[in-house]
């Protein structure tokens, strides 16, 4: 199953500040059929104004993955940690038993993201911040950024506390990879810029594409694309904040 999910038809608010599309349900935006995919709860696509951000607000029991599309975000919380994650880097919290932090633009210009929201293995424990580069060769295969698995992190991706992990791809046009997912696995897939041929279905920059029961995925750069792919293991909803 392979269900494409364009841009235009996801939920969205305007905040002024803040332009904010949802690819599930999130704050004012509800529908009963986009809920979650597996144990990714949220894909948020921001566009923060200059000076703008979200002030000290906590949350808990949820691993939350933030990817600078465009300028930066800065980030502070109550551990003491603060960084500043530009464009092309990703930043990760375990939100654990609880944590308070801020994300704001410092910049000039405005700043994009997406930010990801995945249930955790299990409830509580310590929280934790870290930030990082990876590297953007076109070389086309996937990448592990971020990864609740010992393998992948002793190879260098970061951490966090779920069954599944963040992957990304740079590829120019025409280059071409395949994935070959675990069939009961529910994967996620979302384009920074570029459009892409995913098996018979043509992709354009910001459609989301949920996936599940498929074995084979060929994904084919129709112009330079930077994709960003969540998969889960677990296929369960809890009530994280």
């Amino acid at each position: 199953m392979i269900d494409h999910r364009p841009f235009a038809s996801l939920g969205s608010a305007d905040h002024g500040w803040l332009q904010a599309h949802h690819h599930f349900s999130f704050a004012g935006y509800h529908d009963s059929a986009r809920m979650g995919w597996g144990g990714l709860r949220v894909w948020n696509d921001d566009t923060i104004a200059p000076g703008a951000g979200f002030p000290p607000h906590g949350h808990r029991d949820m691993e939350i993955i933030t990817y600078a599309r465009m300028g930066a975000i800065s980030h502070k919380d109550s551990l003491g940690n603060a960084g500043r994650t530009p464009a092309g880097e990703v930043q990760v919290m375990t939100a654990g038993r609880g944590i308070q932090h801020s994300e704001f633009n410092r910049e000039d210009a405005e700043t994009q993201i997406f930010q990801l929201w995945i249930e955790p293995r299990e409830p509580g424990g310590e929280p934790y911040w870290n930030t990082r580069a990876f590297p953007k060769a076109g070389d086309g295969t996937f990448t592990v950024v971020a990864s609740g698995y010992e393998a992948d992190q002793s190879a260098g991706a970061l951490p966090i506390r779920a069954d599944g992990r963040i992957l990304a791809a740079t590829l120019s046009a025409g280059d071409a990879l395949t994935h070959r997912p675990n069939p009961a696995h529910h994967l996620y897939l979302v384009a920074d810029k570029g459009a892409y041929r995913l098996n018979s279905h043509d992709i354009a920059s910001r459609d989301g594409v949920a996936v599940q029961g498929e074995t084979h995925l060929r994904i084919t750069a129709e112009q330079p694309t930077t994709l960003l792919m969540v998969e889960t293991a677990t296929d369960h909803l809890r009530q994280g904040r």
